[in-house]
């Protein structure tokens, strides 16, 4: 076969292989969907994920640094500049206030993806998350999440996989939030530039809009178990006793809980190596809080 005639065969070829779509060389489309998903491990500790939609949590963020993969875990187009973030049991999508707190910063950003592969993090941010909330690439950053549940359940309404709605959904719009100044007021909300449209698979982008509320970094801790019987905090007590735990007694209603936790710890350092501690000693489910 003549070298003009064999580069036209081969190039005839090719054309449908890029008509398909990335089906055997380029990324995968986009299939964005609801997603909780089975009980799965990760570094050793097993996760089970659960709808909450209305979780508050506190712990430690960190940026998406290794090289990600094409499509988030519930199929959406990862962008590293989107307003975005990775956690280990929430249901995806979800929409939540996240607020560094550190330094008051705060703003929504969407879940839709999971991570961190680390126990001792409660979040994993894109590079422009990360950026707008004042989170460095390195270490690990104070910061609260709460999920936002009529944004969230809008957010999943309509996505393949979706549980039913019993309630009635916010209009559709902008997600906006607004400023909670702290004591002695603060800056206005920063609108970022906006964004160009979402491409082709993609979700729809929340906007960017930074608002300032007063820093309240707090102390880190270890959450250990959650008893209602307290010879059973006795019992992980004891477990753990070169650590120095101690049992703290909550009361709901008529009902005692016996909290156990180390702390407070003196930096992030600490707190990843009494987390580490604590692993290995059996007790997978503690995690490193801000109170």
């Amino acid at each position: 076969m003549k070298p003009m005639r064999r580069a036209g065969l081969l190039m005839a070829m090719a054309v449908p292989l890029v008509a398909a779509g990335c089906g055997l060389f380029g990324r995968a489309p986009a299939d964005p969907h609801y997603v909780l998903g089975a009980p799965y491990q990760a570094g050793g500790v097993w996760y089970y994920p659960r709808d909450s939609y209305a979780a508050v949590e506190t712990g430690l963020a960190e940026v998406v640094t290794s090289r990600h993969p094409p499509l988030t875990a519930n199929g959406e187009a990862y962008d590293a500049e989107a307003v975005a973030a990775a956690h280990q049991t929430l249901q995806l999508p979800a929409i939540a206030r996240v607020t560094n707190l550190e330094t008051g910063m705060q703003m929504l950003v969407r879940i839709n993806d999971r991570g961190p592969a680390r126990p001792h993090r409660l979040l994993e941010l894109t590079p422009r998350a990360a950026a707008l909330l004042g989170v460095p690439p390195a270490g690990g950053t104070r910061v609260r999440l709460e999920v936002l549940e009529p944004e969230s359940r809008q957010a999943v309404e309509g996505l393949r996989g979706a549980p039913r709605m019993e309630i009635a959904l916010a209009p559709r719009g902008a997600v906006r939030s607004e400023a909670l100044d702290g004591p002695g007021g603060g800056p206005p909300p920063f609108q970022a530039p906006a964004e160009e449209g979402p491409q082709s698979g993609a979700a729809q982008p929340l906007a960017a809009t930074l608002t300032r509320v007063a820093p309240d970094p707090g102390m880190l801790w270890i959450r250990l178990g959650t008893f209602s019987r307290r010879e059973f905090a006795e019992r992980q007590r004891a477990l753990l006793a070169a650590l120095s735990p101690f049992i703290e007694t909550e009361w709901e209603g008529r009902q005692a809980k016996f909290k156990l936790r180390i702390g407070p710890l003196v930096s992030v350092t600490a707190a990843d190596a009494t987390l580490d501690q604590v692993i290995r000693a059996g007790v997978s489910d503690a995690r490193i809080v801000v109170e």
